[in-house]
This record gives C-alpha cells, structure tokens and sequence, in this order.
C-alpha cells in the first residue's frame, strides 16, 4: 500500500518537462520556417505561451539549425531534448526524444503540386486580386472600425489580435493585421483544424464512405474478444459530438501531461495513445471536449481511403478546390494527421472556409458539402441539452445563455489562443479572428460577434 505522502506525487513530472520542451520546439520551427517570421518575432509572441508552464517546470535552451529547418530545445545539461522540422507540403514535424537530426529524412512529407495560376492575379474567392470597391450600403463603415479596434484594443496584453477578417455577402469589407503579419502569414489554428477535419469527413459521409450511425471498426487497443468490447459500439456521431464516453485524458488538467499532448509536442503517436482508453460511460451520454475523439474520426477517415489517397485527401478533397493554397495540414512523425489541431493557414484561406459554409456547402457550382451536414454540425450534441447546448459537430454554438444578444443561428470554430471563424448566416456575415493570446486569455468570439453585427443596417 502507498504511504499518503505518495499520494500527491508528480509522476507525470518528465513528460511534463518534454513537453514543455516539445512546445517551444515546435512553436519557434514552424513560426520560423512555416509562418516566415523572425527568431524576435517568435519570441515575443509565439513563444508567450509558455508563459502556462512557468508553475511546474523549467524553460529549456533553443538552438536555431538553418540548414536543416529545424529547431532543437533541450535542459541545460544536454538533458530531455525536443526536436522538431520542416517539411515541405507538412509544417513542421516533431521527433522523438530518442531520435536526432539525422532522423529528419524519415519522416513524412507531402510532394503535390500547388492548383494552377497565380493567386496574385486570379479574383477572390478563389485567388487574392480584389478590385477596390466601396463597401456596401448596408454596412455603418464608422461601427465596423469601432468593432476592429475593439477586438485589436484590448484591455489585457495577454488577448493578442494578429488579424481581424469580415466577410459581407462574400465581400471583403474589413482586413486589419497587427504589426509583423500581413495577409500571407500563416498561424497555427489550433482547434479550429477540428472544423475542418469535421468537413472532410462529411464529404465522405456523402460519398457513402462513413456514416453517422453505425461502429466504426476501430483497432481498439487492448483487443478484446468480439461481442466482448463495450466500445465497439461507438460511432462517428459520438466522436463529432464529443461524447465518446472513452476514459478523458485531455480535460481534468492532464492535457499537459500524457494523452494528446505526447503526440503533438513529444514524438508518440497520434493513433496508438487515443486507441487505448476505455469506456467509462455509455456513449453519447456525456460532453467531454478531447482531442482524441478528433483524432479518431481521423483515423476512421484513413481507414476507408487508404494510406496514398489519405496523405493527399485533404488538398485534393477541400483546401484546392477552395483556393486555401496558404494551408498546410501536419501529421505526427507517423504520417497521421493532427487534424486535432496541427494545421497552419492565413486569415484569408479561413474566410474562404467560413464562406463556404455561409453558403451551405456550395463552392463555385459545386456542393462540396451536403447542406444536411452544414445541418448536423450545427445541431447541438445531445449531451450538451442540459448545460446550454453550446457544441454541435466540431463546431461551437451560441449557448443559450447568449442568444437574444447574439444571433441564434451563428456558430463558430474555436482554437486556443484566439483563433475564430464565425458566420452569421442570418446576417451574411463571416468573421475571422486570428490571435496569439497567452496566459488568462479570455477573448470573447460572441462579444466580438455583437460588435461586428452593429455594423449592419436592418
């Protein structure tokens, strides 16, 4: 039997340390060589993150390698180092600790050719040339401003706005960017990758690839006998809805420590480690936000298209056909995707992703989408009707609590440190926050919702 000292023991203190390591790794590589801005730069803004670990563990050294676009953060003694590198097609790849620079050309890459054309010269949506034009009559040109500076004038430094995007009827009407960032600086969406994996797995919805209702056939680990394991029974819907009723390992502050947190920052697995939880409640019963339910309805996606057709699915599938040419989706060191929330893309490429749901799915003559699925992932999840029906299919949903001074129907992608998509179809409105947000943060997408909203004439 364990003593009651033993009782409150770190004993995930080591993985707390590497991935902490892992973080920083990972930041500074792909805000060097993925967003193109400077070591300062990283500093100052990217790396302010870290100011989370400060309570539990110790910052590490960060060496800057050129040649191989990579970066390495270790413990002053040479101890617990991270690595992490660029890959073309990818953004930056973490290693293993075992694992050095010479490892690099093992890992994955993704060798497509970019669409067609110059963005530069090609119209929006599709490419970047917008003609200068008024904005409409029905928008208060002197409220929209008051609604911009309100979101980059905040009363915290720790609520950091990089850029601030407003579609109107599909028309740019407002584009602001923080010193440092302009329109082709890419940004990690963190969670907000999550309504985007959610769209790819729709459209295989719609080709009969995957559905909704039925078990997903996942290589649960450890394996039980057939008829044996409860979690058998789980489906796409349960994992969209974040209610797989499998063991949390994100929430109850361990999101740090082990789960998820090991693939993004410290080399494992993006697969194996979400495979290996059990059930502790029926699914479908309880709201539980995790990144492993994510990464399970990725690996189902995977499961139907084979690995080949995987790697390329999502440009081929979405990010092309949208002209999100800014876009890149990264995997672990495996090839999986971290569609969790490893995607790095511009304020421009997420307006045309919000865009695409304003218009029900339809891009440019085709229905990318099923509007039936635009539908589901609005529709609250089940477990969420007794707390304020907040989150439907990988997308957030105006609680209840905010409805009347927020429109009911605008829904919204969300990701740490700021990161928001927001349409309003009631208004023809799609609203892109992007931030580099540290510590308390707190930055309110529905408040910034009713600011914008106050510059459109009824």
């Amino acid at each position: 039997m364990g003593s009651s000292a033993s009782q409150g023991e770190d004993y995930f203190q080591h993985q707390r340390q590497l991935i902490r390591h892992g973080v920083e790794a990972v930041l500074a590589c792909n805000g060097l060589y993925t967003s193109d801005r400077t070591l300062a730069q990283v500093r100052a803004q990217e790396l302010a993150y870290l100011v989370r670990f400060q309570a539990d563990t110790v910052p590490g050294e960060l060496q800057v390698h050129r040649e191989q676009q990579a970066v390495t953060v270790a413990a002053p003694t040479g101890d617990q180092a991270i690595h992490a590198a660029f890959r073309p097609g990818i953004g930056c790849v973490v290693l293993a600790p075992e694992q050095t620079l010479a490892d690099i050309g093992t890992l994955p890459q993704l060798d497509l050719p970019p669409p067609a054309g110059n963005p530069a010269d090609l119209p929006w949506p599709m490419g970047d040339a917008i003609p200068e034009q008024p904005i409409p009559d029905s928008i208060d040109g002197a409220a929209l401003q008051a609604a911009s500076d309100w979101a980059f004038q905040r009363e915290t430094p720790e609520q950091d706005t990089i850029s601030l995007l407003v579609l109107y009827r599909g028309q740019i009407i407002h584009e602001r960017y923080a010193p440092g960032f302009d329109m082709h600086t890419r940004t990690r969406t963190w969670s907000t990758a999550k309504s985007i994996a959610v769209s790819l797995i729709g459209q295989l919805v719609a080709a009969g690839k995957l559905k909704l209702d039925e078990p997903l056939n996942l290589p649960f680990g450890p394996q039980l006998e057939a008829g044996v394991d409860p979690r058998a029974d789980i489906t796409l819907r349960h994992l969209l809805n974040m209610s797989s009723g499998l063991y949390p390992v994100d929430s109850f502050n361990k999101e740090y420590a082990t789960g998820s947190g090991l693939a993004y920052w410290a080399g494992a697995s993006s697969v194996k480690g979400a495979l290996d939880r059990g059930l502790v409640r029926a699914p479908g019963s309880f709201w539980d936000y995790e990144n492993y339910d994510t990464l399970l309805a990725v690996l189902a996606m995977k499961q139907v298209l084979g690995e080949q057709a995987y790697r390329e699915y999502p440009r081929r599938a979405l990010l092309d056909k949208l002209g999100m040419r800014n876009t890149l989706v990264s995997t672990d060191r495996f090839g999986d995707f971290i569609l969790s929330s490893q995607v790095y893309t511009n304020a421009r490429d997420l307006a045309r992703f919000g865009q695409l749901y304003l218009q029900q799915g339809e891009w440019q003559g085709e229905q990318l989408l099923p509007r039936e699925w635009i539908d589901f992932v609005r529709h609250p999840a089940p477990a969420t009707a007794g707390s304020g029906n907040f989150y439907g299919g990988q997308w957030w949903l105006v609680p209840d609590e905010r409805k009347g001074e927020v429109p009911a129907d605008a829904y919204s992608t969300a990701g740490n440190r700021g990161q928001f998509v927001i349409v309003v179809p009631s208004h023809d409105l799609v609203i892109v926050r992007r931030g580099l947000d540290y510590g308390a943060q707190g930055f309110d997408r529905w408040d910034l919702a009713r600011e914008v909203i106050k510059a459109v004439r009824h």
